[in-house]
């Protein structure tokens, strides 16, 4: 969640740009659009202090010192259950089936354990769902089982990582969201690279002694609402 941690920080305290974006791994022009307020969405701070990864007395020297990097510190392993299967809310286990047929269909190299272990499922459901013999087949939909909340993605990406070295190829690799950061970052760059342009016609406007032109709505007549 490097976004959320880096809208905390951008938030809570006066850390630079560059080392916000250094210390979330994002383009300083992501963090500056966070700042902004223009990301797509609003996004909700991720306090990385309360997540082990920083301490205040690290951002205080950060802030003090804009040439320091912060430097993460390693969160406390979280307590994990190691015997059961795994517990799924009543309200999502009618999702299972879809979570399912979604990594069927997008991984055919999971093997029906792994499945069984991230949602948390029979391997006579998962065998069911592959052969399309399923009472409610006509009704599955394959969704996201992150999306639905069934599973998280790093332990999805763990399980088709392991499947993938197992069956010999490529690991998988999501670059869904690759094209919208970049064409994010080439738009936050082109709105920077415009407003240089205006300073600079309007400082060489200035020297010249040219009229300031710059609330006109038409030549000639000026905007009534700006002041």
């Amino acid at each position: 969640m490097p976004h959320a941690t880096a809208s905390w920080l951008v938030e809570n305290s006066s850390l630079t740009f560059e080392q916000i974006a250094d210390f979330c791994g994002l383009h300083i022009l992501e963090v500056q659009a966070i700042a902004d307020d223009t990301a797509a969405t609003k996004l909700t701070g991720r306090d990385p202090v309360r997540a082990g990864e920083l301490t205040h007395e690290e951002i205080e020297k950060g802030q003090a010192d804009p040439d320091c990097r912060l430097t993460m510190h390693k969160a406390p392993d979280p307590v994990r259950r190691t015997r059961g299967p795994r517990y799924t809310p009543v309200s999502k286990r009618q999702d299972k089936p879809d979570g399912i047929a979604w990594i069927i269909r997008n991984h055919p190299e999971v093997s029906d354990g792994q499945i069984g272990k991230l949602i948390g499922t029979t391997r006579t459901t998962i065998a069911a769902i592959r052969e399309r013999t399923h009472w409610n087949m006509a009704n599955i939909q394959p969704k996201d089982p992150v999306t639905l909340g069934l599973t998280s993605q790093r332990e999805l990406d763990a399980a088709i990582a392991k499947a993938a070295k197992a069956a010999g190829t490529p690991a998988y690799v999501d670059t869904t969201l690759d094209s919208d950061r970049l064409a994010l970052i080439d738009e936050l760059r082109a709105e920077r690279d415009q407003h240089a342009r205006d300073a600079e016609a309007a400082l060489a406007a200035a020297e010249a002694g040219e009229p300031d032109t710059s609330d006109e709505i038409l030549p000639g007549i000026k905007d009534p609402f700006k002041r």
